[in-house]
C-alpha cells in the first residue's frame, strides 16, 4: 500500500477497513495516545430517523422525467472552504477543456501523521493552500508561481510532533488559518505576513468559515469556536456531545444571515445565533446498523450546505438529510453513510457515498433520479505477497464531494483521476489522470479548476 493511500486511511477511518469496534478504530488512529482528547461518549438514547427496511434505489416514478439546473456563472473567488458563507456555489462556469495548465509544489507531501486535507481558496488572483505540515503558500492564478510562503508550525508546541488538518478561509484581504497544531491565525492575503496569533486547547482539524467580523472552527472535542478576525479575541463557544471514536476530521460551518449552522463528531447538526451562540435546534443524524459496529461513528464530517431555507448534511452513520433551517425539522431523509459535502443544485442535490456512489436526489421530496457507482468495473488487487498469496489489498478508490461546473459534476479521488459526469443523466463524459491521489474536493475560480494533491502539488484545469 503506497504512502498516500496510508495517509488516506488514517484520516477517514472508514468502513473499507472491516473494523470491527471502536476500540480498534483507535488503535489505527495515528494520534492515539498521543496528546489526543481523551473523550468518553455521553449516555443517551439516539434514535435513528432513516426506516431500517428503506433502500436506497432510483424511484419510478422518476424515470425518464427531467430537473432543473441553474444556469452556468462566473464565480471569480472562491472564497472560503465551501466557496460562500452557505457553502453554495451554483452552477460554475469555468474549465470547459478540463486540460491540466500548470503543476506547482508547495511544500511537504502527505505521509504516517502528517496529512493534506485544507482545501485551497482563491481570491484576488491567487490561490491559497497549505502542506501537511502548516505551511501556507499563496499563488498566482494564472501562472502558479509562488507569491509568498509561510511556516505556521509553532515552535514552542513541544506536545504536538505531528498534526494535520485545519484549513483556509479569506474575508477583506486577510487569510484565516487553523491547523491540527492548535492554532487559528491571521496572515494578510498580499504579503503573507501575519496578523495575529491564537493557540488553542485542542487540534482543528477542519477549517474555518469567516462572516459578519467572526472566525468560526470546530476543534476535535466537538467545540465550536469563535475569535474576532480583526484581533484574534476569543468570542462565544459551543460545546457538542464528546465521542470516543470519530473521524479524524471536522467540518466547517455554514452560515446564512443571522444563524450558524455546524456538524460535529457526535452526529449532531446544531443551528446558533451567529451573534452569541444560542442554540436554535439540534439534529441527530444517526442510524444504528446490527450489520455494522461502524455506523456507531457518528461523525458529520463534511460541511453542512444550507440552499433555499433548507440544510443539507450526510453522517457516517448512515443518514443524509434536508433539514429545515427556520424549524429544525427533518423534511426527509435517506440510508446513506457518507464523509462529503451534497450539492444542492435547482430541483436536486448531489451527494457522494463512501463506497464511491454518486447519488442525483430531488431536492424537495429526497426521491432518487439516478445512482451512479464511480468505481463501478473496478478491480481490488493486492500489493506485495509471492504468487498471490500474502500482500495487502489495495481498496477501492474514494471519491471527494462534487461541484457543478458548466452543466457537469466534478469529483476527483483517491486513485488520482478527476472525473466529469453529465449532471443530468450521471453519464461519465470524461476522465483526467491528475498523477497522484486527491483526497480534498475541487474548487472553481475564475476560468480555472483548483485542485491540491495529495503529494503536495497544486494543478490548475481549464
Amino acid at each position: 500500500m503506497t504512502p498516500s493511500r496510508k495517509s488516506l486511511l488514517a484520516v477517514l477511518l472508514i468502513a473499507a477497513l472491516g473494523a470491527s469496534g471502536c476500540s480498534t478504530l483507535n488503535k489505527v488512529n495515528p494520534f492515539h495516545g498521543k496528546g489526543g482528547p481523551k473523550e468518553v461518549a455521553t449516555e443517551g438514547e439516539r434514535i435513528s430517523i432513516v426506516a431500517a427496511d428503506q433502500k436506497l434505489e432510483p424511484a419510478e416514478a422518476l424515470k425518464g422525467v427531467d430537473f432543473a439546473l441553474p444556469l452556468p456563472q462566473a464565480m471569480a473567488d472562491w472564497p472560503l472552504p465551501g466557496g460562500t458563507p452557505e457553502q453554495s456555489t451554483g452552477n460554475l462556469n469555468a474549465a470547459p477543456g478540463l486540460s491540466v495548465i500548470w503543476r506547482k509544489g508547495f511544500g511537504m507531501a502527505s505521509k504516517a501523521g502528517q496529512l493534506i486535507t485544507a482545501p485551497p481558496v482563491a481570491a484576488g488572483g491567487k490561490v491559497f493552500v497549505m502542506d501537511a505540515q502548516a505551511t501556507v503558500s499563496a499563488h498566482d492564478a494564472q501562472s502558479g508561481a509562488t507569491v509568498w510562503r509561510i511556516n505556521m508550525r509553532p515552535n514552542d508546541n513541544k506536545r504536538d510532533r505531528e498534526g494535520f488538518g485545519g484549513g483556509l478561509a479569506y474575508a477583506d484581504g486577510k487569510l484565516y488559518m487553523t491547523s491540527g497544531f492548535r492554532l487559528v491565525a491571521q496572515i494578510d492575503a498580499a504579503t503573507g505576513r501575519v496578523g495575529w496569533r491564537a493557540r488553542t486547547e485542542q487540534p482543528i482539524h477542519g477549517a474555518p468559515t469567516v462572516f459578519g467580523g467572526r472566525v468560526m472552527a470546530v476543534a476535535l472535542d466537538n467545540t465550536l469556536m469563535t475569535f474576532d478576525a480583526a484581533t484574534g479575541a476569543p468570542g462565544w463557544t459551543y460545546q457538542a456531545l464528546s465521542e470516543s471514536a470519530r473521524i479524524l476530521s471536522s467540518s466547517s460551518p455554514a452560515v446564512s444571515g443571522d444563524t450558524v449552522v455546524a456538524s460535529f463528531g457526535s452526529g449532531e447538526l446544531v443551528a446558533l445565533r451567529t451573534a452569541n451562540g444560542n442554540d436554535l435546534w439540534n439534529e441527530a443524524l444517526s442510524r444504528a446498523s446490527r450489520t455494522s459496529a461502524l455506523s456507531e461513528i457518528r461523525d458529520i464530517a463534511g460541511r453542512p450546505v444550507i440552499y433555499q431555507g433548507d440544510v443539507f448534511a450526510v453522517s457516517h452513520s448512515g443518514v443524509f438529510a434536508a433539514t429545515d433551517l427556520r424549524t429544525g425539522q427533518a423534511r426527509w431523509s435517506l440510508p446513506v453513510v457518507g464523509i462529503t459535502s451534497p450539492l444542492p443544485e435547482g430541483d436536486v442535490v448531489y451527494v457522494t457515498a463512501v463506497d464511491g456512489r454518486l447519488i442525483c436526489a430531488s431536492r424537495e421530496s429526497g426521491q432518487i433520479y439516478w445512482i451512479r457507482d464511480l468505481n463501478a468495473g473496478y478491480v481490488a488487487k493486492k500489493k506485495g505477497g509471492f504468487w498471490f498469496i500474502g500482500g495487502k489489498k489495495v481498496l477501492k478508490p474514494i471519491w471527494s464531494s462534487p461541484i457543478l461546473v458548466n452543466n457537469r459534476l466534478i469529483l476527483v479521488g483517491s486513485a488520482g483521476q478527476l472525473v466529469a459526469l453529465n449532471a443530468k443523466t450521471g453519464e461519465i463524459e470524461r476522465r483526467v489522470d491528475l498523477g497522484a491521489p486527491a483526497l480534498v474536493g475541487p474548487i472553481a475560480a475564475g476560468d480555472s479548476i483548483f485542485v491540491a494533491l495529495d503529494n503536495a502539488q497544486l494543478i490548475a484545469l481549464r
